[in-house]
């Protein structure tokens, strides 16, 4: 099976962790090198990888720090506050949490933390890409031949891998992927892996799906997401909430590729990250706009679980 760099995009080799620079691509690949939850931080605030790469970066970040000396669960609480706090909307609590358990449970009964934590780690990894590859299957056996399907952001490898497999198995389908402003996820990644892939992609501006859905040329909507409430609703990249508007007022079937969670009951309780505004004001380094002019970007908005037509679940498997 094709894959894409992004379906996962860093891994450990002996103390270091080599996180794919995605703001570089597609103009270079390139490994950051990471030794430290200082480095973890540093990668995950500035958007060096995303989504599904910072939760593997927050893993890892624990393999990292195991050898320090002194009280190592108290490390591993800082270690955790430190990753908790590096973005407020994604749910890393839900994980260190659930490692910092083993540790402490560990310790309680004797066992050796490091050895704990490690196998702890390393089956979850194990598992969550036997998982990812299984929903690749899934999201190739639900496109059908013919269609044209909507993306926005970028769902970090999965539906690029999912469409070059439907080609493999003979349907022609075709895709359409918004800039996904300011970052340009959707122009920078998602096109650029589907290319890879070897599918036919166009790029729309942000501002064009209304419409391309009233003009009849998609069929379907696939999008990613970050977060997920117990009652279904899911927070994705900012603008995806009016896509599924304009989905449910076209007609337009919505899936959504999410991670079940109880963290938060509803999308109203999850913290909304804001992003520094300069992101919107500054292009490369110059400043295009008035210094008078002001910027407003939240990283995300939530999706109803009203308007999602089908929700293809990975469970996390911790």
């Amino acid at each position: 099976m094709f894959e894409s760099p992004l379906f996962w995009p860093a891994h450990l080799k002996k103390n270091v962790l080599f996180v794919l620079d995605e703001t570089l691509i597609p103009s270079k690949i390139r490994y950051i090198p990471v030794k430290n939850v200082k480095g973890a931080v540093l990668v995950i605030r500035h958007m060096k990888t995303r989504a599904f790469g910072q939760f593997l970066v927050v893993l890892n970040t624990f393999l990292l720090e195991l050898n320090v000396k002194g009280n190592l669960i108290q490390h591993l609480e800082k270690v955790a506050q430190e990753l908790n706090n590096s973005r407020p909307t994604f749910p890393f609590a839900e994980i260190t949490g659930i490692i910092l358990g083993v540790a402490r449970k560990s310790y309680a009964n004797g066992a050796d933390v490091r050895i704990a934590v490690t196998k702890t780690i390393e089956g979850f990894l194990s598992g969550i890409r036997a998982r990812r590859l299984q929903r690749v299957n899934e999201i190739a056996e639900l496109l059908q031949s013919g269609d044209c399907v909507l993306t926005h952001c970028n769902v970090s490898g999965e539906l690029a891998m999912a469409a070059n497999l439907a080609k493999s198995q003979g349907k022609h389908v075709k895709f359409f992927v918004t800039e996904t402003r300011p970052y340009m996820q959707g122009a920078k990644l998602t096109v650029w892996e589907l290319q890879k892939a070897h599918v036919p992609v166009t790029l729309v501006a942000d501002n064009a799906v209304a419409s391309l859905m009233a003009d009849g040329l998609v069929n379907r909507v696939i999008i990613g997401s970050d977060r997920s409430a117990a009652n279904g609703d899911v927070a994705n990249k900012i603008g995806s909430y009016q896509i599924a508007v304009l989905a449910r007022e076209f007609g337009i079937p919505l899936i959504v590729l999410t991670q079940p969670s109880r963290g938060v009951a509803t999308g109203q309780d999850m913290p909304i990250e804001f992003r520094c505004a300069d992101e919107l004001l500054i292009f490369g380094s110059k400043r295009i706009f008035s210094p008078k002019v002001q910027g407003f970007y939240p990283g995300f908005d939530v999706v109803p679980y009203q308007l999602i037509t089908k929700a293809i679940a990975i469970n996390a498997g911790l």
